[in-house]
């Protein structure tokens, strides 16, 4: 029997990078996904490769609130509820102190803070007993990266929330866990690094892990399908690095 069969999981940021690598993960072990973000045709993609029978998928900006309603409604009209809810969706660029906006502080904070918190809250009525919640962090929570503040304030955040939601959803024996990827070889790294306050590229960051290169989005793909299994099923309140010795070393 395959380690997801007849479980729905839940996936935000879906379509490419690591919920994307997710899906597939997911998919392949017997789950059918949900998965959302803003591109249709990227979402249409995914379920062409994956197939419609394993993957639904639902467009919408977890920072918007009725967006998320969409995606729940949809879940809620399959009837099976949630097993696992992987809240991977973020958003992420450079800005020194002096350069912060408010229009770039409400970007990370609205997508990163608010949309994950959301994201969890509006999925409770759903969750089955005993499912497993994953949140996305970072190694940049702690590492103080210059003109990343922002991000990695927002990421902090998140394992903040890890903690607080662990022990309040104890009593259903739903488990939140945090996971934070170190550097991996996404789309969403390219835009970072290429974009124009950008202190740091692809390569500059790879010379930094002890490893010896960048992370692929699959090495995180199996770490969060090990936190939604039975296999971690005494890991509770936990933030997983993931991130080649990076902050480790």
């Amino acid at each position: 029997m395959k380690l997801f069969e007849g479980k729905t999981a839940v996936i935000t940021g879906g379509g490419t990078g690591i919920g994307l690598a997710t899906a597939r993960r997911l998919a392949a072990e017997g789950a059918h996904v949900f998965i959302t973000g803003r591109r249709k045709a990227v979402l249409d993609e995914v379920v062409a490769e994956i197939g419609p029978s394993s993957v639904t998928a639902v467009q919408g900006d977890i920072a918007n609130l009725a967006d998320l309603d969409r995606l729940y409604a949809a879940v809620r009209d399959r009837g099976r509820g949630i097993d696992v809810l992987f809240a991977n969706a973020a958003a992420a660029s450079f800005a020194t102190l002096e350069q912060v906006t408010e229009q770039h502080f409400d970007e990370i904070f609205g997508v990163n803070v608010r949309g994950t918190l959301f994201t969890v809250q509006k999925a409770l009525p759903l969750l089955n007993d005993g499912a497993s919640v994953i949140l996305n962090s970072s190694v940049r929570a702690g590492d103080g990266v210059p003109a990343f503040g922002v991000y990695a304030a927002s990421k902090a955040a998140i394992r903040s929330f890890a903690r607080t939601w662990a022990g309040e959803l104890a009593g259903r024996n739903i488990r939140v866990n945090a996971i934070s990827p170190g550097t991996i070889d996404t789309p969403g790294l390219d835009n970072v690094v290429a974009g124009d306050n950008s202190p740091l590229t692809k390569e500059s960051f790879a010379t930094g892990i002890p490893i010896g290169r960048v992370g692929r989005p699959e090495e995180i793909a199996n770490v969060v399908a090990f936190l939604a299994s039975d296999q971690a099923s005494f890991i509770l309140g936990a933030n997983l690095v993931v991130d080649g010795g990076e902050v480790q070393i």
